[in-house]
């Protein structure tokens, strides 16, 4: 499909990195302090246009899309190196850029790909904003703040998870909305809180279909389970890439890492793709009669993923040490928003995120 035209400030360059070629909307002064704006799962860095241009002045946002997204070179990704081969693709980015530091934005999915690079790239994160991040324990599979795994084999988390109907209907390139599964009533339906609509629901939709499909492109592959829902993390593929069976010292060594940058964490307040009751997750859905055979919740709980994340930030503050940074992260919920704050709500997103940037930066 033929890419949107981009909005007026906005620049789209196809970057040659040392891993692959990644296409990239840039905003704001070329010198100026950089913010990189790190995607979701369907979506792409086209969904942060607005978010760039609105940026206070002196800084400049570069948004890549990620590795099987957008207009990214396609590639595979190894799923079972996490969200590490993301991350290498953004410290890649950011050497052909010549970019030493940066602040960094993460989107759900986009959020884990941080994680990942602030543990492997210690001091190059000069803020991080987090808006509806996936716990650091990953998607599916876990249970309880600490993350312990439901089942030996991670069952209920990977590439096998996904709806083979939404998966299709990609792959199909449909815009309709005739199927409840289709991708225009699926984002629709959880991004934002109905009735909100986006004013580029066509961009968006037409970049989101831009993902890359297939046994070792989304979902991934899997493998039979013995244990309940019968199906477990394969090796390609990203959602294998946030199953907790990839991401087993993700927190722990995020926890770890010095020095830390200053959090600010944005969700809203409906948001049902990452909340502790999320309706993506295999223990929500059991628990609400969708699946059968869900065997309860001592086994299978629905995921905290909120309560996970909170767990892991508050443990990340007290780790700060003695730099004098006692608020290391902060928790902002934005009313009648769910998925997409930053566009469903963007002014109010727009004051939180610009004072973190700009009270950081001084």
């Amino acid at each position: 499909m033929d890419m949107p035209s981009s909005l007026p400030g906005i620049t789209v360059k196809m970057v040659e990195t040392a891993r692959l070629k990644q296409n990239v909307y840039f905003s704001g002064p070329e010198d100026g302090a950089p913010v990189i704006f790190l995607h979701g799962n369907f979506s792409s860095a086209l969904y942060f246009e607005e978010t760039m241009l609105a940026l206070p002045k002196g800084y400049c946002g570069i948004a890549p899309d990620l590795r099987g997204y957008g207009w990214t070179e396609d590639k595979p990704i190894d799923s079972t190196r996490g969200m590490r081969d993301w991350s290498d693709d953004v410290a890649a980015l950011l050497a052909a850029l010549k970019i030493e530091k940066a602040h960094f934005v993460g989107w759900s999915m986009g959020a884990g790909v941080l994680y990942r690079f602030v543990a492997d790239n210690p001091g190059k994160a000069l803020t991080v904003t987090l808006i509806c991040p996936v716990s650091p324990y990953g998607f599916g599979g876990s249970k309880g703040a600490d993350g312990r795994p439901c089942y030996a084999d991670f069952a209920g988390s990977g590439g096998g998870v996904v709806n083979p109907v939404f998966v299709q209907r990609i792959q199909m390139g449909d815009r309709g909305v005739e199927d409840p599964n289709s991708p225009r009533n699926v984002i629709n339906a959880f991004y934002y809180k109905p009735p909100y609509r986006a004013a580029r629901e066509e961009d968006f939709l037409t970049s989101a279909l831009m993902e890359k499909t297939g046994a070792d492109r989304y979902p991934g592959d899997f493998v039979p389970s013995a244990n309940w829902p019968n199906v477990a993390p394969g090796v390609k593929g990203p959602v294998n890439c946030w199953s907790p069976k990839y991401l087993a010292n993700d927190a722990a060594e995020l926890l770890a890492v010095t020095p830390k940058p200053p959090i600010l964490w944005v969700r809203g307040d409906s948001d049902m793709i990452v909340s502790d009751n999320s309706m993506f997750d295999f223990g929500a859905l059991g628990k609400l009669g969708f699946i059968p055979g869900w065997p309860g919740d001592e086994i299978y709980p629905p995921q905290p993923m909120v309560a996970q994340t909170r767990a892991v930030f508050e443990q990340y503050a007290a780790k700060g040490g003695s730099d004098g940074k006692e608020h290391l992260y902060s928790e902002h919920i934005i009313a009648d928003a769910a998925h997409g704050p930053h566009i469903e709500k963007a002014a109010e997103f727009g004051e939180l995120f610009h004072s973190f940037l700009t009270k950081v930066s001084k």
